[in-house]
C-alpha cells in the first residue's frame, strides 16, 4: 500500500511554476515520503564497494592535475591548530585571569609563569624552526640545525619582549577606555572588546614579523580577522594608545604606518591605491603601499584611505564615508557633503 502524507498540500513555489512539480521534491510532501520510505541500501553497499574507490582514484588523479593544493608530506609547515594554541597561552601571560585558556594563581605565579613560558617557548620554537625551513628548502639547503638555532634565539626574543608589549597594550586599553563613553570599565574592554584581541594578537605577530619568521605571523593575524573581523596585517608599525572602536570591517594593510593616540571607527579601510606591476605583469612585491598615518588622528566610520604616498598630518579628523588618495596636513579636519559629494577641509582644533 502507498504510504500517504498527513501533510497538507504545499503551494507550488515560484521556481517550480516554470517546470513540472515532479522534478521538485520540496513542493510535494507525498513525493517526499516516498523517496524517504524507498530502501536504497543494496544501491548504497555497491557505491561503497565500487564507486567509493573509483572516487578515491579520481581524486588522488585531481591532487597530480591541480597541484598547489596539498601538502602531503607535511614537511616544513607549521601547525595552524598548535600555532593557535599558543597565540591563546600568550593570552594568558598577558592578561592573566582575563583571557586564555588556562589559569595563572597568584599564590605561586612564579612557578606558573615559569611552566607556562617554558611550555610556549618549547611549542613555538618547533613551530617557528619549521616555517624557516619551508623558506630554506625553497631556497637552497641551509647549513644542519641553522634552522633550530635561529628558532630559538627569535621565540627567546619575542618572550622578553613581552613585559613591553603588555605596557604598550596598558595603553591600548586605556585608549579604549577614555575614548569610548559606553566603557564601564578596563575589566569590560579586556574582556569583551574585539579590538584588544586584534590588537594584542597583532603585536605578538608583529614581533615575529620583524624577525622574518614567514607564515606564523599571518596565521596568528587571520585566525583573529576571522574571529573579530579586524583585519590588521602583522607588517603594519602601530603606535601605543591605539584604539578601534567596534571594529568589524577595518582593514589595515601591510606598510601601514600610524602614529601614537589614533582612533578609528567600524568599516575603516587603510589600503592600497594599485599594484604596480613588472613588464611581466607580476605584481612588484616590497613597496610602501598604504597611508602613513600621524599622531592623534580620529578617523569615523566608513573612510576609505589608499596608497604609499598618502600622509596624513598629526590632530586630523577624517569624517565618515570619505575617500582619501592625497596627502592631509595637520591640524585639519575633512568632512563629506552629503548634497555635493565633495570633501570640505576645513582648520580644526582636536582635544
Amino acid at each position: 500500500m502507498e504510504p500517504k502524507s498527513n501533510l497538507p498540500t504545499s503551494k507550488k513555489c515560484e521556481e517550480c511554476k516554470k517546470k513540472s512539480c515532479e522534478e521538485y521534491d520540496c513542493c510535494n510532501p507525498d513525493k517526499m515520503i516516498e523517496v524517504l520510505m524507498t530502501n536504497n541500501q543494496q544501491s548504497e553497499e555497491k557505491w561503497v564497494e565500487n564507486g567509493l574507490p573509483n572516487l578515491v582514484d579520481k581524486i588522488v588523479t585531481n591532487y597530480h592535475i591541480c597541484g598547489g593544493m596539498d601538502h602531503l608530506e607535511g614537511k616544513d609547515l607549521p601547525s595552524k591548530n598548535s600555532v593557535i594554541e599558543v597565540l591563546n597561552d600568550l593570552f594568558t601571560v598577558l592578561f592573566p585571569g582575563y583571557l586564555g585558556d588556562s589559569e595563572i594563581s597568584k599564590a605561586d605565579i612564579k612557578f606558573c609563569l615559569g611552566t607556562k613560558l617554558t611550555s610556549i617557548y618549547e611549542r613555538l620554537t618547533i613551530e617557528v624552526e619549521k616555517s624557516l625551513k619551508y623558506i630554506c628548502r625553497k631556497i637552497s639547503e641551509c647549513p644542519q640545525d641553522i634552522c633550530q638555532k635561529r628558532a630559538r634565539i627569535v621565540v627567546k626574543e619575542l618572550l622578553e619582549r613581552l613585559p613591553e608589549i603588555r605596557s604598550t597594550l596598558s595603553s591600548d586599553i586605556e585608549a579604549a577606555h577614555k575614548g569610548d563613553p559606553a566603557a564601564v570599565s578596563t575589566d569590560e574592554v579586556i574582556l569583551s572588546y574585539p579590538c584588544v584581541m586584534a590588537i594584542t594578537t597583532y603585536r605578538i605577530a608583529h614581533e615575529l614579523y620583524i624577525r622574518c619568521v614567514p607564515l606564523i605571523p599571518r596565521i596568528m593575524s587571520e585566525h583573529m580577522h576571522s574571529l573579530t573581523g579586524i583585519d590588521i596585517h602583522p607588517g603594519a608599525k602601530i603606535g601605543k594608545s591605539f584604539f578601534i572602536d567596534h571594529g568589524t570591517g577595518v582593514v589595515i594593510g601591510e606598510t601601514s604606518e600610524i602614529g601614537d593616540n589614533v582612533k578609528l571607527y567600524q568599516g575603516v579601510t587603510i589600503g592600497a591605491l594599485s599594484f604596480p606591476t613588472d613588464s611581466k605583469g607580476n605584481i612588484i612585491r616590497g613597496r610602501k603601499r598604504h597611508p602613513t598615518i600621524g599622531n592623534n588622528v580620529i578617523i569615523y566610520s566608513g573612510a576609505t584611505l589608499l596608497g604609499g604616498d598618502t600622509i596624513i598630518g598629526d590632530n586630523v579628523v577624517i569624517g565618515g564615508n570619505t575617500w582619501i588618495t592625497t596627502s592631509i596636513e595637520a591640524d585639519t579636519k575633512i568632512t563629506k557633503e552629503t548634497k555635493e559629494f565633495t570633501d570640505k577641509r576645513e582648520k580644526c582644533s582636536q582635544k
